[in-house]
């Protein structure tokens, strides 16, 4: 027999082509192949550009950590060894604070901090491009010497950071007692200048895994489901036929393959973008290098690749077929829903509970993880209760004689896939607009009421402080501060039953401020808002005494307090301090708190940039899955005008299928939004959770589904008039 048919041993090797072939034919011919090729277009891409922010994640800290490396200084204990001298500083301009690194050269053959061509000259400092753009916008570039030039990126962690190299006038004549640190070079991981998003990688993939990858699953999942029924008829019949998983996945495989594919190359223009030029990340200010994404273009052409794998396998997964062993007859899948969703749904929960109680580190790992299987299945849960609520709705319109309700309820219990899909976007979207609130709540009341102070003062009184401070340097601040401006020494007495502070300074700087002139310490009370917010964390005791000549710095601790006449001088005043002392620190009342606060802001903008890519990949979610069912809605119904004579049926089962589920979605999320809220505000360790956000959220899905519904309703009874009966 082989030998008479010798075709038959080449058939197995062309099977496959064949079954691709048919997949190719199915995607042009099947009822919604249009809806469902832009469906899985947008999936793939969105899946596609979730792996790209995986990869670039990776690629940008690795890159970071070799220039953290290559620029640390490696410390030394002997000044005999030491080529040069090292001090780190903090400063900002505005609320965005940046590093200042102090330098000075010990050995002529020294090399210079990976970034610079050559050791600044004496009263030169160079900044990061960033840096210098913000410090010619504050009028400010000469703030720490004379500006002579930029930091190459070499140097920088990355093309965004704010930093300063600053090279004093004159070598410190005591660097050990200035905070100096001695050291042999560079090359030693030194962490340094925490920049605009100071998180770890794994905390980022994190942030990227559940504020996109879970919405791209979803979008993912209801574009491959678009129009399931008539490809669950043919994978049933098919079956019938002898055919094995693999053949159908081939055939699914071929018809999902084209837009698949074209999705994915739509991901290649960030990747383009990414490795042709730098790219400033919008929301956050922060730029890519793409020195980094160049270095690592392999694994970011690899992530497009596995990410088109990822988007077949999982359409080829959500094609299943019931195996049937008592029956012949093919049956459809989405009649039932599989009980491992629920489990996995219960192990969600379970693991966001207990995390709370899990070492710290580990607890943020298992929160995650827990909030990730219970998002995902959640939706499976919402579907099981309306099947039985379908059930009911069936049986009481069966006992009323509504024909409306019979059939909603039965639709409801036979269709829960159609479900979740309608229901993934309304319980994903409020919880992410609840969490994100949450995260956003962050800012504290401290920083609010730092941020009042800062609003009440303005900016006519400085605190100039430093620990290494001396009579020296307050003399020179003090001859070159600008007109207008006094000087006073402040000593705090915080501890004890009676905290106060005092003021010493001449008597024109006390006067200036309406102050008396005693020459021992007096008691005085005063209605200037300046001195009553320095002296509000003292129980508003406040002192002040005149002396003449030289301020005693040796009492004041480091601590200086600079008064202007009119506001306007900031940058003259810094330029001034800078100049007297490397390193010394210049700010408002309540400056502190509330760049701290922006720094928290900053991190707010990475979770509106994902957590907004999110949010979009539900939406288009939510627009596909209503379109489909408007589709499947309008063949269906059409015929029941004919039947009942009237087209308030279309109403009622578009109300009862679609509007009822959906609010039972808003519900429950609603429910186990405000549960999971408590949990995430445990584990941030800061944050309040709001009502009225949820509540907003809540009410916007509720109006959402009625609006469906109500869609879908006259969607069906335009289409009665022109319904005909087919042989189908």
């Amino acid at each position: 027999m082989t030998g008479s048919h010798p075709a038959q041993t080449r058939r197995p090797g062309r099977l496959w082509i064949q079954l691709l072939r048919v997949g190719l034919a199915a995607a042009r011919t099947t009822p919604g192949t249009r809806l469902r090729s832009w469906a899985l277009l947008a999936a793939s891409a969105a899946m596609a550009l979730t792996a790209l922010a995986f990869a670039t994640t990776t690629a940008t800290y690795d890159g970071r950590t070799q220039r953290d490396t290559a620029r640390g200084p490696i410390v030394t204990g002997s000044a005999h060894q030491a080529t040069a001298l090292w001090k780190e500083a903090i400063d900002s301009f505005g609320t965005t604070p940046h590093g200042v690194i102090y330098i000075e050269p010990l050995t002529p053959n020294s090399p210079p901090p990976p970034g610079l061509s050559h050791w600044p000259r004496p009263g030169e400092a160079l900044l990061s491009p960033e840096l210098a753009r913000a410090a010619e916008d504050n009028d400010s570039l000469d703030r720490y010497g004379h500006y002579a030039g930029t930091i190459n990126a070499q140097g920088l962690r990355s093309p965004s950071e704010r930093m300063a190299y600053v090279r004093p006038a004159h070598p410190p004549a005591d660097p050990a007692a200035e905070s100096w640190q001695y050291i042999t070079g560079f090359g030693q991981l030194f962490p340094m200048n925490q920049d605009i998003y100071p998180h770890t990688a794994v905390e980022t993939n994190g942030v990227i895994a559940v504020l996109m990858a879970v919405p791209a699953l979803a979008l993912l999942v209801v574009a491959t489901r678009v129009g399931s029924a008539t490809r669950d008829r043919r994978s049933q019949l098919i079956n019938a036929l002898g055919a094995s998983w693999a053949h159908r996945a081939l055939i699914n495989v071929g018809e999902a393959v084209v837009p698949a594919a074209a999705g994915t190359v739509v991901a290649v223009i960030p990747a383009a973008l990414l490795l042709a030029t730098d790219v400033r990340l919008p929301f956050t200010g922060y730029i890519i290098d793409t020195a980094d994404t160049r270095r690592a273009w392999p694994e970011l052409a690899g992530a497009l690749a596995v990410s088109l794998v990822l988007t077949l396998v999982l359409v080829v997964i959500l094609h299943r077929v019931q195996r049937s062993k008592t029956a012949t007859r093919p049956s459809l899948s989405s009649s039932r829903l599989p009980k491992w969703r629920l489990a996995l749904c219960v192990v969600g929960v379970l693991a966001i509970a207990f995390s709370q109680y899990a070492p710290k580190g580990p607890d943020i790992a298992i929160f995650l993880a827990g909030t990730v299987l219970m998002w995902a299945t959640l939706p499976s849960v919402v579907a099981q209760l309306c099947i039985a609520n379908g059930k009911r709705i069936a049986a009481g319109g069966y006992r009323k004689g509504d024909p409306g309700r019979l059939i909603a309820g039965r639709w409801t219990a036979a269709h829960p896939g159609v479900l979740v899909r309608l229901s993934v976007v309304f319980i994903i979207g409020i919880g992410l607009i609840s969490h994100l609130q949450v995260w956003n709540s962050r800012l504290g009341d401290s920083a609010a009421a730092a941020q009042r102070i800062t609003q009440r003062v303005g900016d006519t009184l400085y605190t100039v402080h430093s620990s290494t401070l001396t009579s020296g340097a307050v003399k020179n601040l003090s001859r070159n501060l600008p007109d207008g401006t006094h000087l006073l020494v402040a000593t705090t007495h915080p501890e004890g039953d009676h905290p106060r502070i005092d003021l010493t300074g001449s008597c024109p700087d006390l006067e200036s401020l309406r102050l008396p002139c005693p020459g021992t310490a007096q008691r005085v009370t005063s209605s200037d808002p300046r001195l009553e917010e320095l002296a509000r964390p003292y129980a508003g005791n406040l002192t002040v005494r005149a002396v003449n000549g030289d301020l005693p710095v040796s009492q004041t601790n480091g601590s200086l307090i600079v008064t202007t006449d009119e506001p306007g001088h900031r940058a003259e005043i810094e330029k001034a301090a800078y100049a007297a002392h490397p390193g010394i620190n210049v700010d408002t009342p309540g400056e502190t708190w509330v760049i701290g606060a922006q720094q928290k802001n900053n991190a707010n903008n990475w979770l509106f940039l994902f957590g907004g890519s999110g949010l979009a990949l539900l939406l288009v979610a939510g627009l596909i899955s209503a379109a489909a069912e408007f589709v499947r809605i309008r063949a269906g119904l059409a015929p029941l005008s004919v039947l009942t004579g009237n087209y308030q049926v279309f109403r009622t089962i578009a109300l009862w299928y679609l509007t009822v589920p959906l609010l039972i979605a808003t519900a429950l999320a609603t429910f186990i939004t405000n549960w999971h809220s408590l949990f995430f505000v445990i584990s941030l360790r800061e944050g309040r959770f709001s009502w009225p956000v949820l509540a907003t959220a809540a009410t916007g899905f509720s109006l959402a589904a009625v609006a469906i519904g109500l869609l879908a309703a006259h969607s069906a009874r335009r289409a009665a008039p022109f319904w005909r009966p087919k042989a189908d």
